[in-house]
């Protein structure tokens, strides 16, 4: 059974341009990583969470190797051959391609071995976070509201 997160994860540009067989694979991942933790600890579940705060997405590997491909393209151009000035070139109409659509040929491969996006992380993230039971408040909190609402209405019926 494939849970499909796109109520979640709505406007994700990258998403909507990667191949459906991947998103679902990704998905996939995200269920099985949450119906693991489901039954580990509070600390288990926060060293997951940890690790999602530091997990890289897509955005950041796109930037990351636009910068150094610039890098070392500036630097072979300069140092060895003028042509070597091309990898600047390429990699920033990437980075351009990235910005404006949400897309560029490497995403495809990123993608492909799993790197996600930063919506696609917090889902998992908030999903553990519901795990370890940081919203218990909330929803107590919201059924003392309930009650008082109903309250309020079967008073205003007397």
């Amino acid at each position: 059974m494939t849970i499909d997160f796109r109520m979640f994860i709505r406007g994700d540009r990258v998403r909507a341009n990667t191949p459906p067989e991947i998103n679902e694979a990704i998905d996939r991942e995200i269920a099985a990583t949450v119906r693991f933790y489901a039954g580990k600890t509070r600390y288990e579940i926060s060293k997951r969470i940890e690790e999602l705060n530091n997990e890289w997405d897509i955005g950041l590997h796109v930037e990351t190797r636009a910068g150094i491909i610039s890098m070392i393209g500036l630097i072979l151009g300069l140092n060895k051959n003028r042509k070597w000035l091309v990898l600047p070139l390429i990699a920033t109409t990437f980075l351009l391609q990235y910005a404006v659509l949400g897309w560029t040929p490497p995403v495809y491969f990123l993608r492909k071995f799993g790197v996600r996006t930063k919506q696609e992380i917090d889902v998992e993230k908030y999903a553990l976070k519901a795990l370890r039971g940081d919203f218990d408040d909330i929803s107590s909190q919201e059924s003392r509201i309930e009650c008082a609402e109903r309250a309020l209405n079967d008073s205003k019926s007397i």
